[in-house]
């Protein structure tokens, strides 16, 4: 049963974790930022052997919990105690010398030194115990299966090995208290797997592990007990969670949760796409004939890429990030040139063109990394909507403001962007509704033929995530043609037509986008021939 937000969780399973003594408990704990409310009144306890997820939107303090428990920052009211004694960590390392450890969502680590001394920095000083610390590696990868290399360079490491590299670093210090802040976002899925496993073998040594995830099949595969978090307040917890997986959703976004068909593991009321008849019969919206780049040093990042995608067509992109998706995305967008071959969009080549031209011949383009390519934060919501067509409202060598703002005014109404008004600080806003804002800009591309969207969910909520894939959705049946590519999986099966597989800079594989497929697609990724 779900519990009301003021129980404590020890309270609302009777039977369950009663009389254990909580590892770590918070109590009306709070955080400010001047103004700005990012946690109230907080109560939640982390008890020995369980995986305690903690779920909510974007903005709902989840990441600020974390960040108080591991002494980033301090409560500005509550109280914390760890073991039974008062807590107040005066930073990490305070935090890691009394067994808390954490792993950020986004690695820390050095690509130009080897594992084992990206795994001593910031241990004790003096001499380096090389052979020493080799020896506890070796421990620990009996122990848990974390198999590493100490001598290879951390950069030349997949993803999914750096990932595991943070999580021994952690380890290595045996903290009674491990967080992991979205640790699965970048990995393969034997790779989650198995991380879930570690999480479960971690708390079955008696640590508390505290999971941060968006992903629903996580949940239900690893968690003891869930905490839900909305603008900074427990709104549920379940010490069910995978019997009760609806009622999480519905208490994170404050509104029934509406599945219309069987909806794909892992992402919020999605059924599988049905594609329509499509409404010109094998016109291709996008063609990439022979395309291939090789980067300054003379490194074959893309090689030899044929693709096309007919218009009402969603094809995925599945693969590890860093087998050639990025570079593609910068191609397509104006911002690389391609080493070779050739690209074309509703039949116009646009191999040399640049980006407005392609924006001019109906392309839209989600990019993988919104902040850095695809927004300035510091201007409004309206001049971000309109950056690539500026123009439109230009009169007598001025912005008609009022125009651009009455437009502005209607896509936020259209696109439901959850904004106080056009002239709102775009980074002000959070990342589902900077995400919306974005592909309300490319979806309204005139004469829109054909969508990049690069990663389109990263980072977002569950509810976000939904929106997203809807408005993709609705311009693929309006005949858009769309190329998506997305490191979630499961995502690509819900909301693809096929799949194709990049790895090293090649198509290895393509499979109709159906759960049946998963394993063999994923095994593609992975560079195992299937």
């Amino acid at each position: 049963m779900i519990a009301e937000a003021g129980m404590l969780a020890s309270d609302a399973a009777p039977g369950k974790g009663r009389g254990v003594t909580p590892l770590l408990a918070m109590t009306g704990v709070g955080k400010r930022f001047g103004a700005f409310e990012a946690l109230a009144d907080v109560d939640i306890a982390f008890l020995p052997g369980e995986v305690h997820c903690l779920l909510g939107e974007n903005g709902a303090g989840k990441s600020t919990l974390c960040n108080l428990i591991f002494g980033i920052h301090a409560p500005s009211a509550g109280e914390m105690t760890l073991a039974g004694a008062p807590y107040r960590p005066a930073g990490p390392r305070d935090a890691l010398s009394r067994g808390v450890a954490m792993v950020h969502q986004h690695f820390s680590l050095i690509n130009e030194l080897p594992v084992i001394d990206n795994l001593l920095l910031g241990g004790r000083l003096g001499r380096l115990d090389r052979k020493g610390e080799g020896r506890r590696l070796e421990s620990l990868a009996q122990e848990f299966g974390l198999t590493l290399d100490p001598a290879a360079l951390v950069g030349d490491l997949s993803v999914g090995q750096r990932q595991r590299v943070e999580i021994v670093k952690c380890l290595m210090k045996r903290p009674r208290v491990l967080i992991l802040d979205e640790p699965t976002a970048v990995l393969l899925p034997d790779e989650i797997q198995s991380l879930l496993a570690v999480c479960r073998q971690v708390a079955g040594a008696g640590c508390a592990v505290v999971l941060v995830t968006h992903k629903l099949a996580e949940i239900e595969r690893v968690a003891d007990r869930v905490t839900v978090l909305h603008r900074g307040r427990i709104a549920a917890r379940s010490d069910h969670p995978a019997d009760e997986i609806d009622a999480l959703v519905q208490a994170m976004i404050q509104r029934p949760v509406a599945r219309d068909g069987e909806a794909a593991s892992g992402v919020l009321a999605l059924p599988k796409r049905q594609r329509p008849t499509p409404l010109v019969e094998a016109e291709e919206a996008m063609q990439l004939d022979g395309v291939s780049f090789l980067d300054r040093l003379g490194v074959r990042r893309l090689d030899d890429i044929t693709l096309s995608v007919d218009r009402g067509e969603i094809v995925g992109v599945a693969g590890v990030e860093g087998n050639g998706q990025s570079e593609l995305g910068a191609i397509l967008a104006g911002l690389m040139r391609a080493s070779a071959g050739r690209w074309f969009a509703g039949g116009r080549e646009l191999t040399e063109a640049s980006p407005r031209a392609i924006t001019a011949a109906g392309v839209g383009i989600v990019p993988e990394d919104r902040h850095a390519v695809a927004v300035v934060s510091g201007l409004s919501l309206a001049d971000n909507l309109f950056l690539n067509r500026m123009r439109q409202f230009a009169r007598l060598g001025l912005i008609d403001r009022p125009r651009q703002r009455a437009l502005a005014a209607e896509y936020i109404r259209r696109f439901d962007v959850r904004a106080e008004g056009p002239l709102i600080r775009f980074g002000s806003l959070s990342g589902g509704n900077q995400q919306k804002a974005v592909l309300a800009r490319e979806l309204t591309t005139p004469d829109l033929r054909f969508l990049l969207a690069a990663q389109p969910t990263r980072g977002l909520d569950i509810g976000a995530v939904e929106a997203v894939y809807r408005l993709i959705r609705d311009a693929a049946d309006g005949g858009v043609g769309v190329l998506l590519v997305s490191s979630e999986l499961d995502e690509l099966i819900a909301v693809a037509d096929r799949i194709v597989v990049f790895y090293r800079g090649r198509i290895v594989g393509e499979r109709r986008a159906d759960p049946a497929n998963r394993r063999t697609i994923g095994a593609l990724m992975s560079g195992q021939a299937a």
